[in-house]
């Protein structure tokens, strides 16, 4: 009869066998899940491959990053592809084979080459942006022709973000003093939830579009290892087909994300998206002034060419008319002082009425008026004007200059 053996023993004759048969290092491709570190610092993962076709899992393996390695090779490949460590990645690492009589097989790394999960990455770049331009909407956002004069932002950032502050200073204190009215959307700008934070505050600013000049989305002071949420295909198709301008300063010297890439204009930094608009205000303001010399020009071109017509007509006028020619000439000279004077008080008034209109932009800003000690009460994000649309049971938040409160009706007087 053939000899028995325990489940340990076979299980040690199969590690005994691996160890002799793959006893070297090898390099995987394989598609990271499950990943997880635990309190002594040790990374646990598996390892999968996916049917391209199908997209079904064909093979499976455990995985396992000692601490001492793990704490090199995390930041190691961050700092190099400008992608997080986590589930749904391709990698190649260096394994080596281990079998243990308990745990089973798995696989150790050793090293991993972050070149290949980069062209991954930028692999699935290309495919989005190729899927875009195959449904018509690559482009959108960029054909749409910038405000001439925009002052009403929407900002898409997270509040505590230095980038934001950076942004607002810079507005804020521009050297020709123009107003800009500023409103922030807040979202996440790092993490796995970017996608679904900045789609939501889209939504919010789409909502109220009617308000806004442009939509700016900034970032600035994160880890380049968070950008990879902004390389989604349902972000970036949002971003294509919004109705209004979207400015990206995300904040990075790498490569432009796919979000970068569909946006109406991509700056580096949040402070050159202030410089952005701010040149843009200056752009149409020296366009004014421009146009108010040439006006001022012409008018001057007009006198000279009917005061050289006048005296050629005076040439050829007999003598006795020359009174009544010296009466128009004084009446002529009068006209062109107060045609002149005209001119300028029409300039200043026109400049005058300019700042009025700008102080009234500044009068009507929301924020400015919840500043004063007025409220906004909404109803399923729409405002309430009129008390009978209310009923018991009703949620309704009043936003405050600082904050917002939630209440319920209870009653309604009549």
């Amino acid at each position: 009869m053939q000899d028995t053996l325990s489940l340990h023993e076979l299980n040690a004759l199969v590690r005994r066998s691996l160890e002799q048969c793959l006893p070297d290092e090898y390099w995987v491709q394989a598609e990271l899940s499950d990943v997880r570190t635990n309190s002594t610092g040790h990374c646990y993962l598996e390892f999968v491959q996916k049917d391209p076709r199908s997209n079904n899992l064909i093979a499976k393996a455990r995985g396992t990053i000692w601490a001492n390695i793990y704490r090199l090779l995390k930041p190691y490949f961050e700092e190099a592809t400008g992608q997080s460590f986590t589930s749904g990645i391709k990698v190649l690492v260096k394994v080596t084979v281990a079998f243990h009589e308990l745990y089973g097989y798995s696989l150790t790394v050793q090293d991993i080459d972050p070149t290949y999960t980069l062209g991954d990455m930028a692999r699935r770049r290309r495919e989005i942006l190729k899927q875009l331009a195959e449904e018509g909407v690559l482009t959108l956002n960029k054909e749409l022709e910038m405000p001439l004069l925009p002052q009403r932002i929407a900002v898409i950032s997270s509040a505590t973000a230095a980038g934001y502050g950076d942004f607002c200073h810079q507005l804020q204190h521009n050297s020709r003093g123009f107003y800009f009215n500023t409103e922030l959307f807040p979202a996440l700008m790092q993490g796995n939830q970017v996608e679904e934070s900045v789609l939501a505050a889209l939504d919010a600013v789409n909502a109220r579009m009617e308000e806004f000049d442009v939509v700016v989305i900034i970032r600035g002071g994160g880890a380049t290892s968070d950008l990879s949420g902004f390389d989604t295909y349902l972000l970036a198709a949002a971003c294509a087909q919004f109705p209004l301008p979207v400015i990206t300063g995300i904040g990075h010297e790498r490569d432009d994300t796919v979000l970068d890439s569909v946006a109406h204009t991509r700056v580096k930094t949040p402070t050159a998206a202030a410089e952005l608009l701010i040149n843009r205000m200056e752009e149409a303001a020296d366009r004014l002034e421009e146009l108010a010399g040439e006006l001022h020009a012409r008018i001057y071109h007009r006198l000279e060419q009917e005061r050289k017509r006048l005296s050629l007509l005076q040439s050829r006028i007999p003598s006795q008319v020359m009174r009544k020619l010296s009466e128009s000439r004084i009446k002529l000279q009068m006209a062109k002082s107060n045609l002149s004077h005209a001119a300028e008080t029409l300039l200043v008034r026109q400049h005058h009425r300019l700042e009025l209109l700008q102080n009234r932009i500044a009068d009507a800003s929301p924020q400015k008026l919840l500043k004063r000690g007025y409220s906004i009460t909404l109803k399923e994000g729409k405002a309430v004007k009129n008390a009978a649309c209310l009923r018991p049971g009703d949620e309704l938040i009043t936003r405050l200059y600082e904050g917002e409160v939630k209440s319920k009706v209870e009653s309604i007087p009549l």
